[in-house]
């Protein structure tokens, strides 16, 4: 290995400036997958309620039109939310309006 090589690997590990204690290991940052944790914690803390019997929810958006089939819905009164979660489909507006007509 030449000096010039040594050097660069030297400067990849060093957390500081020059004199700074090198580092034994560069830390992998880890993949932050507990966001479906963090917004059941969220949703704990807002005191939401499964609501039970729900078989489809359709939900209007100008032309366009999102179906969940069998959705897990929950809901909180007093901080008017709802949580409408599970499979959905985006459809056309004319599909829906056919059917409601």
């Amino acid at each position: 290995m030449d000096v010039e090589r040594l050097q660069r690997l030297a400067n990849a590990v060093r957390t500081g400036g020059k004199g700074s204690v090198r580092r034994k290991k560069k830390a992998a940052h880890k993949v932050t997958s507990g966001d479906d944790t963090r917004l059941q914690n969220c949703l704990r803390r807002m005191q939401v309620n499964t609501i039970p019997g729900i078989e489809e929810v359709n939900i209007f958006q100008g032309e366009n039109v999102i179906h969940f089939a069998n959705p897990k819905v929950q809901a909180s009164a007093p901080a008017n939310t709802y949580v409408v979660s599970g499979v959905s489909q985006s459809k056309g507006g004319c599909y829906f309006s056919e059917m409601y007509v």
